[in-house]
């Protein structure tokens, strides 16, 4: 399998603020990334739950399902709530051809909270917590891996597992064969992480890829005014590949000699009214094209 490439849904309808590109139509989302020159997709709240409406949709434009979001509660839930839900979207995905299965512990998470400062309150989990994290992961990896798939962990921002030394703690205490990590630029670098050594560290065990790009200068003011993860959102931290702070040159170095095949998506939530989707996705496939040949 080579590397593929595919762009996110998120840059046209936001799911954790569905006012945000409440105007654009699921037709246009996919019809534009196709248009740009994408490949694959990830899953939004407007595209159809069953495979083959989904595929009806996605096969006439060449687009495949790279993979999609699943939000697991192993800290703050029992187990079986986590479990039951994960195998729904577990059989969704494995009917839609994709390979891996994307993870992000949303217990104490305040990447939904509209007035909580994302690097004050980012919560840090308790011993106990950490244990039923990665039990609870090794788990569902088992779970996946009866469909010949894999459990990717997305590291993300106002979240217990954001930071480099949490990214090392879930990976040093979880089995590779169960647990694999998900590699996002723009989470590591909105975080203050160094993406190349987090990359070279875990080559071995991240199977998915997500390229987002940083304006600093909204970085920078998210910081000083104290603002959470979706106010940053709405007022554009987050951009495409090529657009922000991020040289991806000497990431996408490590990545090519490192052999990775995989998908690599664009994922660049920002407020569509300001920054049209389908001009920032072409500006992220022809920035791509040029650092990487691709």
């Amino acid at each position: 399998m080579a590397i593929s490439l595919g762009i996110a849904p998120i840059a046209w309808t936001n799911d954790d603020m569905p006012e945000l590109g409440a105007e654009n139509s699921f037709e246009q989302c996919i019809s534009e990334m196709a248009l740009s020159g994408f490949t694959g997709t990830e899953i939004g709240n407007k595209y159809p739950r069953d495979p083959e409406i989904l595929k009806s949709y996605l096969q006439p434009r060449g687009l495949n399902v790279a993979s999609a979001w699943f939000s697991s509660f192993l800290t703050t839930k029992p187990y079986a709530e986590t479990e039951q839900a994960f195998i729904q979207h577990r059989d969704f995905l494995h009917a839609m051809g994709a390979k891996v299965i994307v993870v992000s512990e949303q217990g104490h998470s305040v990447q939904g909270q509209i007035d909580t400062p994302v690097f004050d309150r980012k919560p840090v989990f308790t011993d106990e917590e950490w244990n039923k994290l990665t039990t609870g992961l090794e788990q569902l990896g088992i779970l996946a891996r009866e469909k010949d798939m894999r459990i990717v962990y997305h590291h993300h921002m106002g979240t217990g597992v954001q930071t480099t030394a949490e990214i090392e703690r879930l990976m040093d205490n979880t089995d590779p064969e169960k647990v694999s990590l998900l590699f996002d630029t723009g989470h590591l670098v909105f975080s203050g992480e160094d993406p190349v050594a987090i990359y070279n560290k875990y080559k071995d065990r991240i199977f998915h890829i997500h390229f987002k790009d940083i304006r600093a200068a909204v970085l920078q003011q998210l910081k000083e005014e104290k603002w959470s993860f979706l106010q940053g959102v709405k007022n554009g931290v987050f951009t495409v590949p090529g657009d922000g702070m991020i040289d991806f040159r000497p990431i996408w170095e490590q990545i090519s000699v490192s052999g990775y095949a995989g998908w690599i998506v664009v994922e660049a939530e920002q407020d569509p009214a300001k920054a049209n989707p389908f001009l920032y996705a072409v500006k992220a496939r022809n920035y791509i094209r040029e650092v990487t040949k691709l």
